[in-house]
């Protein structure tokens, strides 16, 4: 159930952390309100990650860091840290997809595997995949916003996302909102398989059972399409650039946990920031930052706010030594968040880089796609020169990625500020 917001309330911080202090932006304290209705320990595991320079050990979980130097040398260390052991998200696919995961998903065969899918995101394939997916239901959505209409970006979102999939899969599939909402609902049930495993990615059989009906669901089709299917799907592509069927099955299970919960949060989460900062107004002064605001606002919101891995053979970090078997947790959220708040004109960090898609090898393969997913999104709101306003917002509870259930915008004719 979503959490209702009363926005003739005063902005107050309801979890104590030390990265919002005396900054006084309803930015960030929405972001934090939208976090603890998410998972309330999330706050929590970032407050402690302002003690973790550069790592801290917490009994239960293992050790955490949220330092983006040393997260970006733990996922990038092949030989210390993995994820297909327990506490990695390959541990928890293989029980699910099978024992081919442990072959693909690390190590040589993971190299070889993005080596020869390097080529399926790349800027212009993604900005074709997104007009071609989006195109008409954008501009249906742009002239009603425009003519100033209520537009509910959350919902859009995952209707777009929908679509998206289905574009990207080939699926089989209505063409209308409801069908592409059921689309998105199937990929956040699929996601949620991962609720409640920060501390144990051990699944129980039923969990294991109910979720390879969601992946046959999903990718049943496959089978029968792939010999034939379109260059213009993901399907055809991963055929023509040599992938097996098995392989891309994989490919697109993944594409369905990693790219619906993650890409419907950035969009709505990154209207919030925009309104919230007022940040609106130098973007539309100055649209050549369109790059950096979507930059900006997948760093800020970070909607994957942590990532495991655990430790393969003992190693040294600071003044602590990590031993094989032990978890680490990489707090993304919070090692982003350390640069400040949002900003359009923020330059380039490069400690950071592009840590809220993870790095190294398993640096997303369809980061190109959610930036241009995100650039579309911006567009539609500031692309006319003119601001908007947060008519309302629900934040989600209880869901795997921090996301708002609804947020409501509307244009104005003057400017506004926050």
């Amino acid at each position: 159930m979503p959490v209702a917001e009363d926005l003739e309330a005063p902005v107050r911080e309801r979890t104590l952390n030390p990265l919002t202090d005396g900054l006084g932006s309803s930015a960030r304290a929405h972001e934090h309100r939208l976090l603890s209705a998410a998972r309330p320990a999330l706050p929590f595991l970032n407050w402690l990650g302002m003690f973790a320079k550069p790592l801290i050990k917490v009994p239960g979980l293992g050790w955490i860091t949220a330092d983006p130097l040393t997260a970006r040398a733990v996922l990038t260390d092949p030989d210390h840290f993995t994820l297909l052991s327990e506490g990695g998200v390959g541990h928890l696919w293989a029980q699910i997809l099978g024992d081919w995961v442990y072959d693909l998903f690390d190590g040589p065969g993971h190299h070889d595997l993005r080596t020869r899918s390097r080529e399926l995101f790349t800027e212009k394939t993604s900005a074709a995949f997104v007009e071609r997916a989006w195109g008409g239901r954008i501009e249906d959505a742009r002239r009603a916003f425009e003519a100033g209409e209520d537009v509910d970006l959350a919902d859009l979102s995952r209707i777009l996302v929908g679509q998206m999939v289905v574009t990207l899969l080939g699926m089989p599939a209505e063409d209308s909102d409801e069908a592409y909402r059921e689309i998105f609902r199937t990929g956040e049930e699929l996601a949620a398989t991962a609720l409640g495993t920060t501390a144990d990615t051990v699944l129980p059989p039923e969990k294991i059972a109910a979720a390879k009906v969601i992946v046959e669901k999903l990718t049943g089709h496959i089978d029968a399409v792939f010999p034939t299917a379109s260059g213009d799907t993901i399907i055809g592509r991963c055929r023509d650039l040599g992938l097996t069927l098995q392989e891309t099955k994989g490919l697109s299970t993944l594409l369905m946990v990693a790219g619906t919960e993650t890409a419907a949060s950035a969009m709505a989460r990154t209207a919030a920031l925009l309104f919230d900062t007022g940040e609106q107004h130098a973007l539309i002064a100055k649209p050549s930052l369109l790059e950096n605001a979507v930059r900006e606002a997948l760093r800020v919101t970070s909607p994957a706010p942590i990532i495991g891995r655990s430790v393969l053979a003992d190693l040294t970090i600071g003044r602590h030594t990590l031993r094989a078997g032990e978890r680490i947790v990489v707090l993304t959220w919070t090692a982003n968040n350390l640069a400040g708040a949002y900003r359009v004109d923020r330059d380039y960090i490069p400690q950071n880089r592009q840590l809220w898609f993870g790095a190294g090898r398993h640096l997303c393969l369809g980061g190109p796609l959610a930036r241009a997913e995100l650039s579309m999104i911006v567009q539609l709101l500031v692309g006319d020169g003119q601001p908007f306003r947060v008519v309302s917002r629900r934040y989600g509870k209880g869901v795997l990625i921090p996301a708002y259930e609804s947020l409501v915008v509307r244009k104005v004719t003057s400017p506004v500020s926050r």
